[in-house]
């Protein structure tokens, strides 16, 4: 029941923000040296999320001084459906794969919130079944690409509630936010807010990647 009133409230904050809202403007240019790969949550608004993908782009922005980002917006449903993060982490695969043919020198942020954390787990080799709004594994980046991803930043995790989280080549460049009493990625959580509060955590994400950048 707290998953479902955390899935809704995002749902209905869709519907309210969706109308007037500025945001940082999604784009894959030619090559940039960061791009910025972003799968928003279920139902979240906003260009690359309200909650999370767009506050983390503006604070890499304010971060990355040096470098040039451009950044991608997952093109995936973020609903309900069955398919709809395996229909993500295809897209997240995809796109990592066809940039980095195109831009030798170009690395990749790889942010995720709620479903959208369910999607870049996947594409980092760690399955997201059984999870809320999970899926099995239907594409990963390549071994050859690894080294070019140079941050992982996901909050709301669904496979924290499983008790899993992402390990092998791509921990130590992964920071994983899950605030206390958030049912999606806390078991036995029980602060629907706490889903939502996320944006409190982007320059701490920002602070992260810089250092790995």
């Amino acid at each position: 029941m707290r998953i479902r009133s955390c899935l809704a409230a995002l749902s209905l904050l869709g519907g309210v923000a969706a109308a007037g809202l500025t945001a940082p403007s999604a784009s894959a240019a030619a090559c940039s040296d960061i791009d910025v790969v972003a799968a928003r949550g279920t139902f979240e608004p906003g260009t690359l999320g309200l909650i999370v993908g767009d506050p983390v782009y503006s604070a890499l922005q304010r971060k990355l001084t040096g470098k040039n980002l451009s950044s991608y917006r997952v093109n995936y449903p973020a609903d309900l459906s069955l398919t709809s993060a395996a229909q993500g982490n295809a897209d997240v695969v995809n796109h990592v794969k066809s940039q980095a043919a195109a831009c030798p020198n170009q690395r990749f942020v790889l942010v995720g919130y709620s479903q959208g954390a369910n999607v870049v787990d996947n594409s980092v080799g760690v399955s997201s079944a059984g999870a809320v709004v999970g899926s099995p594994i239907v594409a990963t980046i390549p071994a050859a690409l690894e080294p070019r991803v140079a941050a992982v930043l996901l909050f709301g995790n669904p496979i924290r509630a499983l008790g899993r989280s992402v390990t092998g080549v791509y921990q130590s460049r992964t920071v994983d936010f899950c605030a206390h009493g958030d049912p999606i990625c806390e078991s036995g959580g029980g602060d629907v807010l706490a889903h939502l509060g996320y944006t409190a955590n982007a320059d701490a994400a920002a602070v992260f990647a810089a250092g790995r950048v």
